[in-house]
């Protein structure tokens, strides 16, 4: 029995997602593409690092205050093993590594603040620039708490300049290091970036196959569909938004117009993550309740997981476009 669910986590997304094949007729997206386009609106989201110059120390301090704390959170025990994240930004520099964005959870409890999960984004400029596959660009994802919500994390990265979209590689592609609070936690941090920026190469393949892969508007709606439920879907697979799946499929430049995965992947994930997507709420006899709109994903655990399940979502349709299995729906499932 398989139904339809909605994954927060990616290792069970990871083994229980599927892309099933039907033959139900659907409309084509090219015909609605124009009016869909003028039917709604972009909110502008935070304000991106679009200099593409790396942050300074000040710059970090207030984007992700958290990530200099000089001090754990109160509330640790003995046994917790403080190293400041400012320290490994220290090291990474040193290593050749730069941070080009940061960002930190927010908190309801008093005092906490300064010490939740923060995320840094680095570039390594030697071998981002020789690896770089178009505007694609190699980074790795540093991701580390005060509080002791998490362990040092790396995982591999994209960046894509032409939209400043921050990327993450499914775990299947290139696996992530998780680094307890313990040891010599500088050198393994600095040693597992390396090996993450040395594997970029892997997920720039992906990116060149991706390119190359022409969908169909049913194969591109089933990619839209799926990714809508991830967005969207409550625990039980429901959806209420009166936003589309179509809505996720329109680009934002002219340069994102296009019929493959990638340009497919890239115009979806911009949609599910920036928000700005707006539709009118109807009632049940369809007169008009509110207007809706979508918000930035700003959470460092939904940014994460939505951004990895999209590109599992990205390697399932690849692997069926690959067996040449034409299909035109698609969803997330999972085994009961």
């Amino acid at each position: 029995m398989l139904r339809i669910v909605l994954v927060t986590a990616m290792p069970s997304f990871a083994d229980g997602l599927q892309l099933s094949a039907t033959t139900a007729p659907l409309p084509s997206l090219a015909q609605k593409r124009e009016k869909t386009m003028s039917s709604h609106s972009f909110i502008a989201g935070t304000p991106q690092n679009r200099t593409q110059t790396p942050l300074t120390m000040e710059e970090i301090a207030r984007r992700a205050p958290s990530a200099l704390a000089v001090r754990p959170y109160a509330e640790m025990s003995a046994k917790y093993t403080y190293v400041p994240t400012i320290e490994i930004i220290n090291g990474m520099i040193a290593s050749g590594f730069q941070p080009f964005a940061a960002t930190q959870s927010v908190t309801r409890i008093e005092g906490k603040q300064a010490f939740t999960k923060h995320l840094i984004r680095f570039r390594h400029a030697e071998v981002a620039q020789s690896l770089a596959v178009g505007d694609v660009i190699p980074e790795v994802v540093l991701i580390n708490s005060h509080d002791g919500a998490c362990a040092f994390r790396l995982i591999a990265g994209l960046y894509r300049l032409a939209c400043s979209n921050g990327l993450l590689v499914a775990e299947a592609e290139i696996r992530s290091i998780s680094i307890r609070h313990a040891g010599n936690i500088l050198q393994d941090v600095v040693t597992g970036s390396q090996r993450l920026t040395e594997d970029a190469g892997k997920a720039l393949g992906t990116v060149n196959k991706w390119r190359q892969l022409q969908l169909t508007d049913g194969e591109r709606h089933a990619f839209a569909t799926a990714a809508h439920t991830l967005r969207f879907a409550d625990p039980e697979g429901k959806t209420t938004t009166p936003i589309t799946p179509d809505q996720l499929l329109v680009p934002r430049r002219r340069e994102d117009i296009g019929n493959d995965l990638w340009r497919t992947f890239n115009v979806a994930q911009e949609n599910v993550i920036a928000g700005g997507l707006s539709a009118i709420k109807r009632d049940e006899n369809g007169r008009r309740v509110r207007r809706v709109s979508t918000r930035q994903i700003k959470g460092i655990d939904q940014d994460t997981n939505l951004n990895r399940a999209l590109w599992t979502l990205g390697e399932k349709m690849a692997e069926l476009k690959g067996k040449d299995i034409p299909f035109i729906h698609a969803e997330v499932l999972q085994a009961a």
